[in-house]
């Protein structure tokens, strides 16, 4: 590749391609909704006039999804620290919402037609059955391109609007069909065709408003993915268990928390190394997941609500400085490490031991400070170790 950095165009983003795509599939639904409509007034087919209203209400769709695009392309800020990417949900929820109406109000105009005004039955020639296969093309042709773009963005907003593309051509394929019939000699046949259209258009507003509502109430991940997500964190070096694994989505992102349970003596240092590898493992490795919250436990979460009696550092530095107040070797105390372990305390006390001291002496002072120790409620038992200089 050649040429100057200011002569090579830099790469499409995403909003950019959202944006791209819908503006095209916008410019093309006004102009394909409007001649269908007209197409279907003077070529006396109802089923093609529905047809150009949903081309129409596709447009309507195109704007929302351009301004859902925008705004959930945004990051995150202070008022919604994990960015706006369900403002993309809930548009797309929009869109199957606003295909349930549409179709609705198709239903209801063909069945009146059919069953109580068949005088109304209009009878379409062939400026209609051209308009409708012209349609077919047009229409097939926007969904593919709109499909490859929401695969290249990763986006399930776009993924919607490109199968409403697709729904109007196979509703046009439904209306030359109908009105193939009716061109037969099957007077009916255009209005059966236009309630085919609505059921198909509210099908797919179903299942967009479905699966949108599912991501709104944040349903987790799929069984076989949390069991792949579990037996990845199981196999991470420091791991023991891993459980309370939960997961959500947002927009087209996974996000993950979950409980690993590790060596109970271990520094904090090492459990946020470890916490770290999980996070980084999933990323890596699990599609879609983006961001993983690891919690460290230390022993079972059956003994918390034992542990949560005991009380915190400060309350025990205190307790055990009132314990030894004037005992020897209690102002050489260098650590106190604080253990919480099946419901009980254990207390560590780290004590430096010089090269020409009395080891025997030390000891006898450090056990008197140990059995001080153990004489609080709160403390089970406590440990003395001494430190080389």
């Amino acid at each position: 590749m050649t040429g100057t950095p200011d002569e090579i165009a830099p790469p499409e983003s995403t909003a950019d391609a959202k944006r791209r795509v819908t503006l095209v599939g916008g410019a093309i639904n006004l102009v394909l909704g409007m001649g269908k409509i007209a197409a279907g007034y003077f070529g006396q087919s109802q089923a093609l006039i529905v047809d150009g209203a949903h081309s129409l209400s596709d447009l309507l769709t195109d704007a929302v999804v351009l301004a859902a695009a925008n705004v959930g392309s945004r990051d995150a800020d202070h008022d919604h620290p994990y960015g706006h990417a369900r403002i993309e949900t809930a548009a797309t929820a929009g869109i199957g919402a606003l295909l349930l109406l549409t179709a609705g109000g198709f239903i209801y105009d063909a069945v009146n037609r059919l069953l109580i005004e068949p005088e109304a039955l209009l009878i379409p020639g062939w400026l209609a059955l051209s308009a409708a296969t012209a349609s077919i093309v047009i229409k097939e042709g926007l969904f593919h391109y709109t499909r490859i773009v929401a695969r290249q963005a990763g986006s399930a907003l776009i993924h919607a609007n490109a199968w409403h593309h697709r729904s109007d051509a196979l509703s046009s394929v439904v209306v030359v069909g109908g009105i193939a019939g009716v061109l037969a000699g099957i007077q009916w046949l255009d209005a059966v065709a236009a309630i085919v259209v609505a059921l198909m258009l509210g099908h797919m507003g179903m299942r967009f408003a479905w699966q949108s509502m599912r991501e709104l109430v944040d349903t987790g991940l799929e069984p076989d993915v949390v069991e792949y997500i579990e037996r990845l964190v199981d196999h991470i070096d420091g791991v023991r268990a891993v459980h309370g694994l939960r997961s959500r989505r947002m927009g087209n992102d996974a996000l993950v928390d979950l409980h690993i349970l590790v060596e109970p003596r271990l520094s904090v240092s090492e459990g946020h190394r470890i916490s770290e590898a999980v996070r980084r493992r999933l990323i890596r490795d699990v599609e879609d997941v983006s961001e993983v919250l690891v919690h460290i436990d230390h022993e079972d979460p059956t003994w918390d609500e034992d542990t949560v009696r005991l009380p915190l550092r400060r309350r025990i530095e205190n307790e055990l400085a009132a314990q030894w107040d004037g005992l020897p070797l209690a102002d050489a105390v260098e650590r106190v490490d604080l253990h919480y372990m099946e419901g009980k305390l254990e207390v560590e006390i780290h004590i430096p031991l010089e090269a020409d001291g009395d080891v025997a002496a030390l000891r006898e002072a450090a056990a008197v400070l140990a059995h001080a120790a153990e004489a609080l409620e709160a403390v089970d038992v406590c440990r003395v170790h001494f430190i080389g200089r």
